[in-house]
């Protein structure tokens, strides 16, 4: 009998060790039990492993019709024990991976499961990985769906439609096996001079914010389960932090902002991501104040973790963390830079090359604790177990392509397109064209270029995917004879026959001229280390359209090459002229708003753009996009910004210190009337609500969309506040003759700003609400009184 019992504890103890170094894959266990359990069976050098993400699109083999995961892969496997992999799934010039070499769907699903599968079965503990790709205005991939850039997203001044959009660019890039998608993109775009201006929501800490909670909204859902259903995805913030303001608009150069200005609006709309519940957040290339991003502790730890409570985790920059000693020059060594960062923060290194044998090093000399190593990791693996990860790491192989850019979502894709182009002038009333014209010339150096209305960020596509602005006028106007003349490129002065373009005009009825910028790159640009696009000028060759992306930052912001002539000699034809501006930052216009009667703005449109723009052309579609930046008068005007802090700006010597064209500026084939307005006040402290309401009707004989937009002005201040800044919008849809009532309501945050001891406080005082159709457009106003000081909880 005592042996029988002595062989059942035996078994017993055996079962309970089993069960304890298995209960990680418990998935009635909680995340934090699972996290806890795996954690400690983990050695220092998978710890580290989990913490480095190499570049994915090296990690498989295409052959033909097979495609294997390489060598290469399984060392990383073996000798780093590596916990995600970034962009395996991308395809671009600067990863050399084109529509032969790269991966379509079908294959995508196919190698993301044979990754798991590996790594799960070839590994000790068998961590599925992070699979992390681009996807801010569409999966960054082949045969994906491509939307609009993130500026023109913002001029649709629609959350709701961002909002399906990342739903569907998630569930595009789920389908394919990835599970983390880098977007929102937050950064305040307040120098058009920098490349990336394409890539953000704009100048105004409101609506990015806005824009941004429905991107992580549409990537991650609303729930546990949303994350772990098939079709959601982690969403990754970028770039932290004040990325996009360096001096000169040099791409990842020094940033000087006041502690202040930085909390009050660069800073806005990241802590209103992180209230959302955003998984995960990428540092920037800058310094703030002489502190690189990456080694900024007071921001990465003080700020995100102990006062807002963010607990996803934080990665660095491609090559940032090697960048605090290569380009900043604050350590000198590896393994200092390695130290820094993650003392500072930072949680996992992109491109695999920071961490690893450095950070390894760091905690053998004591420069790094376990704990910091650990605690790193905890988020990390936190993100693996709330994705489902280890329960189901696989995908339906056969399903990625009815799921990736089906009919529905090339649809929204135009949809989206449409909702963001932006009127900027029709004088009398030029626009809609007429669908009874002969003679239409199509001219210009953006017409048939179907890379050039698709932004930085995009993969190789088949051609019958994008539908350019000549197509999409042949498309709705097959009756018509329509001479398409290039006329001139975008950069490059060689190849330009003006004379063509000019009779094209004379034999036409209208002239529809494109230009703008690109951020078309091609397989002759070469890159940095961080993938930015090196700029080059030589004179011996023709020269790449690309004026725009990363790394393309300008001095000027003048159309580039001959487009202004292109555009002035056809003006001088005497031919009815409409300007289609397709670009990625804002140009300066003076010219064509002075002399051409039309002017659209489509920005970069995504594969739709062609179908969009010629619905709006031809009155199929009533445009109601709005200006997400101020579109300046010269570059010695800058910064433009709409609200900036009082005093007002006094003019120049030359012209006057207002933009061209104001933040929230567009036109529309309808006309809308403002009136009553009323305003409230109820509650008292946190719990204090202002209600406001105004009656917007259609005078017009069109059906319309308006955007309505509200401004408020804090009368007097303890500090410095902007002359008006936007706390709410919404884009109305509104018949001819309907009158809609719009309603707004205003929390004490957003009448808040960071008082003398750096406090976040609504001060009690008067406050001017203005609401209109632009920032400068404003057709009601009054005053409501604030009684009491409010304190916003950190």
């Amino acid at each position: 009998m005592k042996k029988i019992c002595l062989c059942f504890l035996l078994i017993s103890n055996v079962l309970f060790s089993q069960d304890q170094d298995s209960a990680y894959k418990n998935a009635s266990l909680s995340v934090e039990e699972r996290v806890d359990n795996l954690l400690s069976l983990m050695t220092l050098e998978e710890k580290i492993g989990q913490l480095t993400t190499p570049l994915g699109w090296k990690m498989y083999s295409k052959n033909g019709d097979e495609v294997d995961i390489s060598e290469l892969y399984k060392e990383e496997i073996r000798a780093r024990h590596i916990g995600g992999l970034w962009g395996l799934l991308r395809a671009d010039p600067w990863t050399q991976k084109t529509l032969e070499t790269g991966l379509h769907p079908r294959e995508a699903a196919k190698i993301t499961n044979e990754i798991q599968k590996y790594v799960i079965e070839n590994s000790r503990l068998g961590i599925p990985l992070l699979l992390e790709e681009e996807a801010m205005h569409g999966h960054m991939a082949i045969g994906t769906t491509v939307f609009p850039t993130a500026i023109g997203q913002a001029s649709t001044w629609n959350p709701e439609l961002i909002k399906r959009m990342a739903e569907t660019i998630a569930e595009e890039v789920r389908a394919q096996g990835a599970n983390v998608g880098y977007g929102p993109i937050v950064d305040l775009a307040r120098d058009p001079r920098w490349s990336r201006v394409e890539e953000t929501f704009g100048e105004d800490p409101y609506l990015i914010s806005e824009m941004g909670k429905s991107m992580v909204s549409g990537f991650q859902g609303n729930t546990a389960e949303d994350l772990k259903s098939g079709k959601h995805i982690a969403a990754t913030l970028k770039h932290f932090a004040a990325y996009g303001v360096s001096e000169g608009g040099h791409n990842g150069g020094a940033v000087l902002v006041g502690e202040r200005d930085l909390f009050q609006n660069y800073m806005y709309p990241v802590k209103e991501a992180v209230n959302s519940g955003i998984l995960s957040i990428m540092t920037a290339y800058n310094s703030i104040d002489g502190i690189p991003s990456t080694a900024h502790k007071e921001l990465l730890t003080n700020t995100l973790r102990q006062e807002w409570g963010f607990d996803g985790f934080v990665i660095s920059d491609l090559g940032s963390i090697e960048g605090l000693q290569g380009s900043h020059h604050i350590v000198t060594t590896e393994v200092d830079a390695a130290a820094v960062a993650m003392n500072a923060g930072v949680d996992a290194d992109l491109g695999g090359n920071g961490f690893d044998d450095a950070l390894m090093n760091a905690v053998k000399a004591d420069k790094v604790s376990e704990d910091r190593i650990d605690e790193a990791v905890r988020r990390v693996l936190k993100v693996k177990f709330k994705l489902g990860l280890f329960d189901n790491p696989y995908v339906d192989v056969e399903n990625a392509e009815k799921v990736v850019r089906n009919p529905e979502h090339i649809e929204l894709a135009k949809e989206v397109a449409l909702q963001s182009v932006t009127m900027l002038k029709n004088e009398n009333k030029l626009l809609p064209l007429s669908k009874n014209l002969k003679n239409i010339a199509v001219i210009g150096s953006n017409a048939d270029l179907q890379y050039n209305q698709l932004g930085d960020y995009t993969a190789p596509q088949a051609e019958d995917n994008i539908v350019t602005v000549l197509e999409g006028i042949k498309n709705k106007m097959p009756q018509a004879n329509i001479q398409y003349i290039k006329g001139t490129a975008v950069r490059d002065t060689t190849q330009t026959n003006i004379p063509a373009a000019v009779e094209a005009a004379k034999n036409a009825e209208v002239a529809i001229v494109v230009l703008g910028g690109s951020s078309a790159r091609d397989f002759k640009t070469e890159y940095q280390e961080t993938g930015a696009a090196t700029v080059s000028a030589s004179e011996d060759e023709i020269l790449s359209d690309m004026e725009s992306g990363e790394g393309y930052d300008r001095s000027t912001l003048q159309l580039m090459g001959k487009q202004l002539e292109l555009l002035q000699a056809v003006v001088a034809s005497g031919t009815p002229t409409v300007l289609v501006l397709i670009k990625g930052r804002p140009l300066l216009l003076n010219w064509p708003s002075e002399n051409v009667p039309a002017i659209l703005d489509a920005w970069y449109p995504g594969q739709q753009g062609g179908n969009a723009i010629a619905d709006v052309l031809f009155g199929d579609f009533n445009p109601a996009g709005r200006l997400p930046v101020s579109v300046p008068k010269s570059v010695g005007q800058l910064p433009v910004y709409y609200n900036h802090w009082f005093p007002e700006r006094r003019d120049y010597v030359e012209m006057d210190a207002k933009a061209l064209y104001p933040f929230g500026h567009g036109l529309s084939y309808s006309e809308f009337e403002y009136s009553d307005l009323i305003v409230s006040v109820e509650g008292e402290g946190i719990n204090t609500r202002v209600n406001l309401s105004v009656k917007v009707k259609n005078i017009s004989d069109k059906d319309g969309d308006e955007v309505v937009q509200l401004y408020l002005r804090d009368m007097v201040s303890g500090v410095l506040s902007p002359v008006k800044q936007l706390r709410g919008f919404e884009r109305v849809s509104i018949k001819s003759g309907e009158t809609k009532n719009v309603h707004f309501e205003i929390l004490p945050k957003e009448l808040s700003l960071f008082n003398v001891d750096m406090e976040q406080v609504a001060e009690a005082g008067e406050f001017k609400v203005m609401i209109g159709a632009s920032s400068e457009d404003i057709r009601l106003k009054t005053i409501f009184q604030l009684s009491e000081n409010i304190t916003i909880n950190k």
